[in-house]
């Protein structure tokens, strides 16, 4: 049995933030929209000590590694639509099981 391995990290700029409370509001939901809409796993991973970045991941398991890039896209594409962020850089990673 085969599956794929994919997940996605995001740099972003968080607008007019003054304290880790502030970001905490901003962050937490767009890791919540991306679970629920995307289906993924998604947490804080980078920047937790700094009050206007913040590293966003997101991945996920799947049978077909064409239904992994069309969820990370999604991913990609909300965080991108956010207005009180900027995206500064994702990466991406796909990797097979069997790897």
């Amino acid at each position: 049995m085969s599956m794929w391995i994919g997940w996605v990290c995001f740099d972003v700029l968080l607008g007019d933030v003054h304290s880790l409370k502030e970001k905490r509001s901003i962050v937490r939901p767009i890791v919540a929209e991306l679970t629920r809409r995307c289906g993924v796993s998604a947490a804080e991973v980078d920047h937790l000590d700094l009050h206007r970045r913040a590293g966003i991941g997101a991945s996920l398991v799947a049978a077909d590694a064409a239904h992994v890039v069309e969820v990370l896209d999604a991913v990609e594409h909300l965080v991108a639509a956010r207005p009180e962020v900027e995206l500064l850089a994702a990466r991406r990673g796909l990797a097979q099981s069997d790897d």
